[in-house]
């Protein structure tokens, strides 16, 4: 009962990500806190800079922050998630990262005075690198090949289920808006159509999007969220960030009018780059990054959120286990029995829901194993 009035007072933000921010939550320094982070922020608010106090001093088992961190301490050996427990005593201290992190591109910027190169990130993890565009990450990107691949199918899927309103009917929450007031830089034109949340599948869009939602599933990406994303004409989405440093962004272009002619634009840090139907981007949105459609038509993108490379299984796992307990309190049950139904809600609502296809591994990835014949066949007939 304690655990389920302590997170009573968590603020709402907590619970939502998909569409917003993905991040513990609005702004952390208390349970009970209901401040709002900067939508949108002065140049001097973005280039300044903090300082990480100190974490040294464990937190207040009698919060719910503090039975987060209790129950972590059990679960994993506490020097494999040392930056996991470092990150989640600095939001409840109510930290907000702020950097300069210009030296950290490719090549180097020095400008510090005129560059957009910062972070800002009150969810954060240290020593993790930021870098504003992610093009030559090797292995990390062998599933975004994977799902460029399958580019025409998820295509010809969305674009088949758009044009059925009675069909996309039967989807959950189909095309909200931006669900906090910490996203209102996104601005009136941005709406989502979610998949994936937090490493757990919507059933219902998962079902009106099977092609997509395989696709996704067996690219073995170490995807957190996963949705469609739909920009208005004409509208633009002023400078901002995502507020987490952990997760990467990585966009699919589905639908870019005039493709090719530089009409939609995104600019992450000081360099802008326009989307190009089929190619996989991967970026980082915990510096200023901002988006314009200047074209007459809709623009359409799948939106993955991903685990940042620099992570390690063990703090993977325990940033999950955190997105877990604010969505299922009683994993941090003093009963065990209690403890353990949690733990099988936890494992099933993150499975992976379409019959015959293969197994989640969690986070979104696929578990080890090889396909079946049958499985190779209906994948290459949908090619």
């Amino acid at each position: 009962m304690l655990v389920k009035l302590l997170v009573l007072t968590l603020p709402l933000h907590f619970f939502f990500s998909c569409g917003d921010a993905f991040s513990y939550g609005s702004r952390p320094r208390s349970l009970g806190s209901t401040t709002h982070l900067r939508s949108t922020v002065s140049d001097d608010v973005m280039r300044s800079v903090t300082n990480i106090p100190s974490t040294s001093a464990p937190l207040s088992q009698n919060t719910f922050a503090g039975k987060v961190e209790q129950a972590l301490m059990q679960r994993f050996k506490p020097s494999k998630i040392e930056r996991v427990i470092t990150s989640w005593r600095l939001a409840e201290l109510g930290y907000e990262h702020r950097e300069f992190v210009g030296d950290q591109q490719v090549p180097p910027i020095t400008d510090a005075a005129t560059s957009r190169c910062y972070q800002h990130a009150p969810s954060y993890v240290p020593g993790l690198k930021a870098t504003a565009w992610w093009d030559n990450a090797g292995d990390e990107l062998a599933w975004a090949k994977s799902l460029s691949k399958s580019f025409d199918s998820i295509r010809d899927e969305f674009t088949s289920v758009m044009s059925a309103p009675d069909k996309l009917s039967e989807g959950n929450n189909v095309w909200a808006g931006a669900l906090s007031t910490d996203a209102e830089s996104y601005g009136e034109g941005w709406k989502t159509l979610v998949l994936l949340n937090r490493g757990q599948w919507d059933e219902n869009n998962a079902k009106l999007f099977p092609a997509t939602s395989r696709a996704i599933n067996q690219s073995g990406a170490p995807v957190a969220e996963a949705f469609f994303a739909s920009m208005k004409p004409q509208t633009s989405i002023k400078p901002h960030s995502d507020f987490t440093n952990f997760v990467l962004t990585s966009h699919l272009p589905l639908v870019i009018p005039e493709n090719g002619n530089n009409k939609c634009r995104l600019s992450v840090g000081d360099e802008t780059r326009e989307w190009l139907e089929g190619k996989v981007i991967l970026f980082d949105t915990s510096i200023y990054h901002d988006a314009i459609n200047d074209s007459e038509e809709m623009r359409y993108i799948l939106m993955l959120r991903v685990w940042h490379p620099d992570l390690t299984k063990e703090e993977i796992e325990a940033l999950q286990f955190i997105y877990d307990c604010l969505e299922i309190p009683e994993l941090l049950s003093d009963d065990p029995g209690t403890v353990f139904m949690a733990e099988q809600r936890a494992k099933m609502v993150k499975e992976f829901p379409l019959i015959g296809s293969q197994a989640s591994g969690g986070f979104g990835g696929v578990k080890g194993g090889k396909k079946t014949k049958g499985k190779a066949k209906r994948k290459k007939g949908r090619k």
